[in-house]
């Protein structure tokens, strides 16, 4: 088994506290506490104090000028374990987006101090403490469906952030309204001693990494493996087993980790998906991974992807 502290985005140390949610009173007492934590996020990066022992998420009072003056409405993220409350706020009024072209990261910035920058999650996620990365994604997770959801898909009206920012409601129709999560499926797929890779145009050069792909309605986890990796690259699956899961708010997806078994080798590769697919011996993933490979790059420290390949190479995972 892989543990859940391999995992970047998995896990957090706070105490949702669903059951406060409702609770107007109590979370505007929360906001008017001093006491109380706030972490704030410009265009979807959160705030991080750079530290020299590494980046922390850079929580503050809730009744700094920052925070007290947002014009968007918070999140409350929960408690910890002193029971004081967490909250995560959209500062994006700060400072209007730069035009530029798109990029596999974001690589646009926010200076509060020489010590304290807004950064993109995905820039930072090798980096970023492991109790500090769940409440970071699941706040990037809020804010990000907010910019896609912001009307009625019922009848079209403005919607109303309500719940502490997990639901939105709809003043007109009386519709609810709750963050998505889309469902991706990503595959360790073995013949042997060897393992399927693939790579897309847009990615860095040299970059391999598993194949994944969206679920679809009426499937079943072992369905949309088989169904992916026959499509993307021509292989026949047929056992399929789960290993691990991760949330990846790059916007809204649930990586859902699985091994499968190829009973065909021969590749065909769908152009329009993958830039190249190929299969790697576990010695040359296990060079990869230490950067000895003179062709392949793994994927980013943090991505699930690489901690799959990361435990098939130690022997956590068997052939199935």
């Amino acid at each position: 088994m892989i543990p859940e502290s391999d995992v970047t985005f998995a896990g957090s140390f706070l105490d949702r506290a669903d059951r406060l949610r409702g609770d107007a009173d109590w979370l505007a007492a929360r906001l008017a506490d001093r006491d109380s934590m706030v972490l704030p996020f410009w265009r979807g990066k959160p705030l991080f104090d750079l530290t020299a022992s590494g980046p922390r998420l850079a929580w503050l009072s809730a009744t700094e000028d920052l925070v007290a003056d947002c014009p968007e409405p918070t999140v409350f993220m929960g408690l910890d374990d002193a029971g004081v409350a967490h909250f995560a706020a959209d500062v994006s009024y700060l400072a209007p987006p730069d035009e530029h072209p798109a990029q596999f990261i974001d690589s646009q910035t926010l200076d509060l101090s020489e010590t304290r920058k807004f950064i993109e999650l995905r820039a930072i996620m090798a980096d970023i403490d492991h109790r500090d990365a769940g409440i970071a994604a699941a706040a990037k997770g809020i804010f990000e469906w907010r910019l896609t959801h912001g009307f009625c898909a019922n009848c079209g009206h403005r919607n109303r952030a309500s719940h502490a920012g997990w639901r939105f409601d709809c003043p007109s129709c009386g519709r609810q309204h709750f963050p998505r999560t889309d469902p991706v499926v990503i595959m360790l797929v073995l013949d042997g001693d060897r393992v399927l890779l693939g790579r897309q145009s847009g990615w860095p050069e040299g970059m391999y990494s598993l194949l994944a792909g969206f679920m679809e309605p009426g499937e079943t986890v072992e369905e949309a493996v088989r169904r992916e990796v026959l499509e993307e690259a021509g292989i026949v699956v047929d056992a399929v087993r789960y290993v691990t899961s991760q949330p990846w708010p790059f916007p809204a997806s649930l990586m859902i980790g699985c091994a499968g078994r190829a009973v065909t080798t021969a590749i065909t590769r769908d152009p329009h998906e993958l830039e190249d697919a190929i299969w790697v011996p576990k010695s040359e993933i296990a060079e990869a991974l230490e950067g000895r490979h003179d062709r392949i790059a793994p994927a980013r420290k943090g991505a699930v992807a690489q901690v799959i390949l990361r435990a098939w190479v130690r022997g956590q995972i068997k052939g199935i």
